[in-house]
């Protein structure tokens, strides 16, 4: 059997871009020139080249600028620009937050407040370009390095950055330099980062919500900050599993009775098209053979009501709390999407 469905294009992380400038603006500014395209080494090996959208030098520095491209992955920076300006310094490789790039204002990230929101990998990146390059070339590795992206401000507003206190721009984020389409790590990075700063800011009280209705009602039912709210989604299992080995006093989970039925049914991916909710087994456990022909949890709700709103709050309950293990206590909520509240369960 084969499989016919396209296959899907990667692509590459900021980070990845911005090594690519940066290795460009030093060509510029140590006497090579302006490469057309510019070839960079990334952790695992591998060797992507890019083409330059930004050229600009002065005095004493020199900018390139790379178009990142995305693949086929949903990400909120797909076709940014990505620049590197780089000036002569004093101490080594030094980075600066240039427009568009954030600046961390809170504990618990990767990177200490009042540096500019660039993770480590990439930063390891752009050193050991400056290092190899300067050693290269006999110049100097004492180097001002200043990422911007335009817009970043405004994209910045569709990511998780708000909340995790980095303030005024993007992350330059990345691991391997490689994007990967629908691979959900970065979603499920930025919820461990998540429970990192709240961790840090001494919150012991955090939520995971399934979507923007749930997450709402709960953030008003416990007075809970934003960076308390856990943009869970899907990823069940993504909280869960890091909150077992990073634990916080207490967990609500919130979200609609479809999800929640899965995870109630033991799912901990509650994706419509990774996990499914199993009407037979509903008919089984509460009872009512009718049930088998459903064909939605909220049907299943419309025939039994409230004592299936019960169930699935206990059952998704006790699921999730066998999963954080002693780490913390769950309790949950399930709303419907008008944010009504049909049902819960605590200890």
């Amino acid at each position: 059997m084969t499989d016919d469905r396209p296959k899907l294009r990667r692509g590459w992380t900021t980070g990845a871009c911005a090594t690519a400038a940066t290795r460009a603006a030093l060509m510029e500014l140590w006497g090579e020139g302006f490469p057309e395209r510019v070839r960079i080494t990334l952790p695992r090996g591998e060797r992507p080249e890019f083409a330059l959208s930004h050229r600009d030098a002065g005095p004493g520095w020199a900018e390139a600028g790379i178009i990142k491209d995305a693949g086929d992955d949903p990400d909120v920076t797909h076709l940014a620009e990505i620049r590197a300006r780089v000036s002569v310094g004093s101490s080594g490789v030094t980075f600066q937050a240039g427009e568009g790039v954030g600046i961390v204002t809170r504990a618990g990230l990767p990177i200490p407040p009042g540096e500019p929101a660039i993770n480590p990998v990439p930063r390891q990146m752009m050193t050991e370009t400056v290092v190899e390059m300067a050693a290269r070339l006999g110049q100097s590795p004492d180097i001002e390095i200043t990422i911007s992206i335009p817009d970043g401000v405004e994209m910045a507003k569709k990511t998780w950055n708000p909340r995790l206190g980095i303030k005024s721009g993007l992350s330059v984020l990345g691991t391997t330099g490689i994007v990967r389409p629908f691979s959900c790590s970065a979603w499920i990075a930025s919820i461990h980062r998540g429970v990192d700063v709240a961790r840090a800011a001494g919150q012991r009280h955090v939520a995971g919500c399934t979507g923007a209705t749930s997450e709402k009602v709960v953030q008003a039912q416990f007075g809970l900050p934003d960076f308390a709210m856990m943009d869970m989604g899907d990823f069940a299992g993504g909280l869960l599993k890091y909150l077992r080995k990073h634990p916080v006093e207490r967990v609500t989970i919130g979200g609609g009775i479809g999800k929640l039925t899965k995870l109630a049914q033991g799912a901990i991916d509650l994706h419509s098209g990774r996990s499914q909710v199993d009407f037979d087994d509903l008919a089984e456990r509460l009872g009512d053979p009718t049930l088998r022909e459903a064909n939605t949890a909220l049907q299943v709700y419309e025939i039994i009501g409230d004592r299936y709103a019960a169930w699935v709050a206990e059952e998704a309950r006790l699921k999730a709390q066998k999963i954080v293990g002693t780490a913390a206590v769950i309790d949950t909520l399930v709303i419907d999407r008008a944010g009504r509240i049909l049902g819960t369960s605590c200890p």
